[in-house]
């Protein structure tokens, strides 16, 4: 009796036990377990007989890559977010792209609301303050300063998942809650008690600004200098999106010449970060991209990118399918 040989999966990462465990069921198994993704040659070596590939937003599938790995038939992002792919040219090949949708919603709003309470309250200078010893008055009508968040208006940007979560908080909060996004969305307003406003219109009268966008051409930069000095002087802006969407020399400059009070980030242009003049300040809160870091959160990604490897293993289409479209180039599973 001849054994059927298990397809081969490259992960670009550890990823949790619980997903690699479902996937070794289905697939023969190879994670890259240094904590820096492979480097481009080694990505570039292993794809050549990899036929399903785990991916992480560092990793850049591009077309190079793709031509590096004839047999490649699915990419299972480890994300919601997926601009590191040429999602295009995946689906001229046939190669599916699914991602972790839903999953982190609710742990990624929950960060969105401990960067702008910590950097409305100087939480991360005020601990810092007392750890050094510097800390010598027990107390001072104006230490440390910081800025209401009950009662106020808070303008998100972006209204998907993550931003209806991160609006749902607000409720909470009794806030005025505006919101941008490419379409409107009525039922979810009066769900949310949400107003739509344009996007210059939400900026001037938001005092909290959170970004919540996917990385799209037009969303590069959509936070300029022109509309960083529409907000108020003592407004906050928040960005768990892309780094990509706010044009950080021009946010330094907003933060050092006061055009805005202050700012929490997660995520960065560029990613490791290090920018001498933007960690010099203390208006603004930084995170290396943790977001989703929750136990429940991580785990639950995992297990949705063993979900998606299984169902295509099993010749059925995955249940976050990105490109949609590849349906028409070539069915799920391996025999195709």
């Amino acid at each position: 009796m001849v054994m059927k040989m298990k397809p081969k999966v490259f992960i670009t990462r550890q990823i949790p036990e619980n997903g690699i465990k479902m996937i070794e069921q289905y697939y023969e198994v190879e994670v890259w377990r240094d904590e820096k993704e492979p480097p481009r040659e080694v990505l570039l070596e292993k794809v050549r007989d990899a036929d399903a590939l785990v991916t992480l937003l560092s990793d850049k599938i591009d077309r190079e890559i793709l031509d590096n790995a004839p047999r490649l038939r699915i990419i299972a992002q480890y994300a919601v977010g997926y601009d590191n792919i040429d999602i295009e040219e995946a689906t001229k090949r046939g190669i599916y792209v699914t991602n972790t949708p839903d999953v982190l919603t609710e742990a990624t709003a929950d960060f969105a609301w401990t960067l702008l309470l910590a950097t409305a309250r100087h939480l991360v200078d005020a601990d810092k303050f007392v750890r050094s010893g510097e800390w010598k008055v027990a107390w001072h009508p104006l230490m440390y300063l910081g800025y209401d968040v009950y009662g106020k208006t808070i303008g998100i940007i972006g209204f998907g998942r993550i931003g209806q979560a991160i609006a749902r908080r607000a409720k909470g909060f009794n806030m005025r809650i505006l919101y941008y996004s490419r379409t409107r969305k009525p039922e979810k307003e009066r769900e949310l008690g949400a107003e739509f406003k344009p996007l210059d219109e939400l900026l001037r009268e938001s005092d909290f600004v959170v970004l919540a966008v996917p990385l799209t051409n037009e969303t590069y930069h959509m936070i300029n200098e022109e509309r960083l000095k529409l907000m108020k002087p003592t407004a906050i802006l928040v960005n768990i999106a892309r780094g990509k969407v706010v044009d950080t020399k021009a946010l330094v400059k907003a933060l050092k010449e006061g055009w805005i009070a202050g700012a929490g980030l997660d995520v960065f242009e560029e990613e490791p970060y290090h920018n001498e003049e933007l960690f010099k300040l203390k208006n603004v809160t930084l995170a290396p991209h943790i977001g989703s870091a929750t136990y429940g959160a991580r785990y639950a990604m995992a297990e949705l990118v063993a979900r998606n490897l299984i169902a295509f293993a099993k010749g059925e289409v995955p249940p976050t399918l990105v490109n949609r479209e590849v349906l028409n180039v070539r069915g799920p599973g391996f025999s195709r």
